[in-house]
């Protein structure tokens, strides 16, 4: 379960169809109450078992770092917004919505995101790792899901994450879960590709759609 926690940790270091507006009149910030779960957080009462935490901090940590890179997918920021929640035992949820300065820019993020799922696929030692996977999805210009699991040898055991990362333009957007997941299923990805979809709905707001 240390990686769960780990992620945990990470989150709490951040500072977490509607017509396109022309890229004139993009947004170069990301307007308050314009993520999801803005008014969630904010009606929520912290306490020391759940909290959340809603940060505009542009260099905030990828909300899913298979290899936990401070820097991943922070060149070219323009803006970020990110909303965590942290919950006892080992629950967390994260959205998080990116501006970049270009399109390109916003692809370089997905494709070191990629890269990285790659480059640390497995890790740990002896019977327990923690391994992770993507496969594409139809979200935006570009979209994957992300699986993070723990292992008991070649079993799946309790314990992970899954993450839809998409794109539109030059926004990226993260959806990610994690907790005490069993083996990975379709249904996983249920809530968060239905928050993509409704972030993508709107995302052209303030990115430079066409």
């Amino acid at each position: 379960m240390k990686k769960i926690l780990g992620t945990a940790a990470v989150a709490l270091a951040f500072g977490v169809t509607i017509a396109a507006a022309p890229p004139a009149t993009a947004a170069a910030h990301i307007p308050k109450g314009f993520l999801l779960y803005e008014k969630e957080a904010a009606k929520h009462r912290n306490d020391p078992e759940a909290r959340w935490e809603v940060s505009r901090k542009t260099g905030a940590r990828l909300v899913v770092n298979p290899c936990e890179k401070a820097g991943l997918g922070r060149s070219g920021r323009v803006a970020t917004g990110t909303a965590t929640y942290i919950a006892v035992p080992d629950y967390m949820r994260a959205e998080q919505v990116i501006l970049y300065s270009s399109s390109g820019a916003a692809k370089k993020a997905l494709r070191d995101l990629r890269a990285d799922v790659a480059r640390c696929r497995k890790t740990g030692t002896g019977q327990v790792t923690y391994r992770f996977t993507s496969a594409r999805a139809a979200l935006g210009d570009e979209a994957i899901k992300i699986t993070g699991q723990v292992y008991h040898g070649r079993k799946f055991a309790v314990g992970g994450q899954r993450a839809v990362v998409a794109r539109r333009a030059n926004a990226v957007v993260v959806y990610n879960i994690a907790g005490e997941w069993g083996g990975p299923a379709r249904s996983d990805f249920s809530r968060q590709l239905k928050d993509t979809g409704r972030m993508l709905a709107k995302i052209c707001r303030i990115a430079r759609c066409r």
